[in-house]
């Protein structure tokens, strides 16, 4: 009865008290004050006011209902597709939606809706993966600072990959601890392209040294990652290495000479389509033709291979003796033996050893720098 003499006085009430009064049956509800026919009835009641053509009520009646895990499903998801200003407390608070009603409020909503889906407390992987689907940049991003996001590496991938040249993204991305190893390496390639394509930068320096800067920092960084990255990711690093032209020879003797074992093993494996213990044992204890044959079947010229296999045959001995291996030994070896076939790969490695003497170099003057202070 009081419920029928509430929609007989609505018909005719002002806007605010209208409002009042939605508000105070809303949270009549949320607090089980009523039961048993009266809930039925306030449930039709409230379904009613979601016709009213005040927003300031429907307003009134979802901040209400909006953080009852008991509310009537169906006037949320009411709620959440009403004006941006409603849907907000019941998209951003409301426990009473499913994955698959937030699956498909994104589906159908605007930026906005998507974006306070982003933003919830907890957001499942199965809707940040729809977020990471068709979200844009202001939605992702939305979603990769939320802390209570579980984003899995799927998720991961298809952001990188959908919204990867979006420098608030990108940077989102990188910044976290669980991104895949071959995705964190295709943003810091989409870096050093945005970089050797700056103007300012090509005017500076010139678009030719650009280039070769460029490439050197962008192999320099794929092997500092293959370090990083845990042994279970590593095959699918190198795939994705060869796939985007990466596993040059100058970048697997770069490999070779600083120790990622692991790696160029399995980037011999990748490459040559033999079994990884039959590699293993090729590298680790096989004679020169075993090795140079090997490297050619990976794709590696006749003349490269002869330097590859000085250099697998000297961290041999090395391993053999227990001593400490170098770059700059290695490179005395390879000027013993050096052919015209072999300069390209020899003067390689002679930049590797500059390289780690200015490493050096930068090292000793910090450690100096930090005593005289």
């Amino acid at each position: 009865m009081i419920i029928q003499a509430f929609l007989r006085w609505v018909e005719t009430a002002r806007t605010s008290d209208r409002a009042r009064a939605a508000n105070a049956l809303g949270r009549a509800y949320a607090k089980s004050d009523i039961n048993g026919l009266d809930r039925y009835a306030a449930e039709m009641a409230m379904t009613f006011l979601l016709d009213d053509p005040s927003p300031k009520v429907r307003l009134a009646l979802v901040e209400a209902l909006a953080d009852c895990p008991a509310a009537p499903r169906a006037i949320i998801m009411a709620l959440a597709e009403d004006q941006p200003e409603i849907a907000f407390a019941a998209i951003a608070r409301s426990p009473v939606l499913t994955d698959a009603d937030l699956v498909d409020l994104a589906a159908r909503g605007t930026a906005e809706t998507r974006a306070l889906i982003a933003a919830r407390g907890v957001v499942s992987c199965s809707v940040a993966a729809a977020i990471a689907e068709i979200g844009d940049e202001e939605e992702v991003s939305i979603l990769l600072e939320n802390t209570g996001a579980v984003l899995l590496q799927g998720s991961l991938r298809r952001a990188a990959h959908r919204l990867g040249h979006v420098a608030s993204v990108r940077d989102h991305l990188l910044a976290r601890a669980d991104l895949p190893g071959d995705v964190r390496h295709a943003l810091a390639e989409q870096i050093g392209a945005a970089l050797s394509a700056c103007g300012l930068v090509q005017a500076v320096i010139g678009s030719a040294r650009v280039a070769r800067v460029t490439r050197e920092a962008c192999d320099a960084t794929a092997l500092a990652m293959t370090a990083a990255v845990p042994t279970n990711d590593l095959s699918q690093m190198v795939d994705h290495l060869r796939q985007t032209g990466r596993l040059t020879p100058a970048f697997l003797m770069s490999a070779l000479c600083s120790g990622a074992t692991e790696f160029f093993i399995l980037a011999m494996v990748d490459l040559s389509g033999l079994a990884e213990k039959r590699v293993r044992s090729i590298l680790s204890g096989g004679r020169v033709h075993s090795i140079r044959a090997l490297f050619e079947s990976a794709g590696l010229a006749r003349d490269v291979s002869e330097a590859f296999a000085e250099a697998v045959l000297y961290w041999q001995a090395k391993v053999g003796d227990g001593a400490p291996a170098s770059v700059a030994a290695l490179l005395e070896r390879l000027r013993r033996k050096r052919s015209s076939t072999s300069a390209s790969v020899a003067e390689l490695v002679e930049r590797l050893d500059f390289a780690e003497q200015r490493q050096v170099a930068r090292d000793y003057a910090l450690i100096a720098s930090r005593q005289a202070a």
